[in-house]
């Protein structure tokens, strides 16, 4: 890690870019899969977005403070990402660690519990119900191809879902954890570059 005080204060400024870039391809991503209706489920839409603002913030934080050599800013800086890593790795973790079991749990209680994304689930997949069809499937799931023609006949979503929510999870953890260690080295980067002195600055002043 670069030691002096332009260097940190570059690296920290490129960081900050970089998480500038990353929040708004989150709101980017979430606004679009709204408006072409590929994502209908408006928690989830909410969350990717309020995820991508906050992070935009953080970020704006991250600059001002390198750009100032603030130090009240920088330390504001420093405890909000220290608390983003702390969640986000224990996040990352118990994704890469849920088994299959967990997996479909999760994934049983999110579409029994919403309505929007069932159906979702189901236009994607062309299946009916979770775990087993429904006996009046033509009715429940008459928006779904598979429940419509003369022959209707549909398959739970379960077997369809299972090897991509396992791997969904895998690639949350793994992303999760990359994203972590690039906020432990901005950690880092703050705490150096807020105990380094300006060169600019006067010989005489408290920094």
């Amino acid at each position: 890690m670069c030691g002096g005080f332009s260097c940190s204060r570059n690296t920290l400024i490129g960081l900050n870019i970089f998480y500038i870039f990353v929040s708004l391809l989150l709101i980017g991503v979430a606004t679009t899969a709204k408006t072409s209706n590929l994502l209908t489920n408006l928690p989830i839409v909410g969350g990717i977005v309020a995820c991508g603002v906050f992070l935009l913030f953080i970020a704006i934080v991250g600059l001002y403070g390198a750009f100032k050599h603030n130090q009240v800013t920088l330390f504001v800086y420093m405890v909000v990402l220290f608390t983003i890593f702390v969640i986000q790795f224990s996040v990352a973790c118990a994704c890469l660690a849920a088994n299959p079991e967990d997996e479909m749990s999760a994934a049983e209680q999110a579409f029994n519990g919403s309505a929007s994304l069932a159906v979702d689930v189901e236009k994607l997949f062309n299946c009916c119900g979770f775990d087993s069809v429904p006996a009046n499937f033509t009715t429940i799931c008459s928006t779904i191809p598979c429940a419509q023609g003369e022959k209707p006949s549909c398959d739970p979503c379960k077997p369809s879902i299972e090897d991509k929510i396992d791997g969904a999870f895998n690639a949350s953890g793994g992303l999760g954890l990359f994203f972590a260690f690039t906020e432990f080295v901005g950690i880092c980067l703050a705490i150096r570059f807020r105990n380094l002195k300006d060169p600019r600055a006067n010989p005489g002043d408290f920094l």
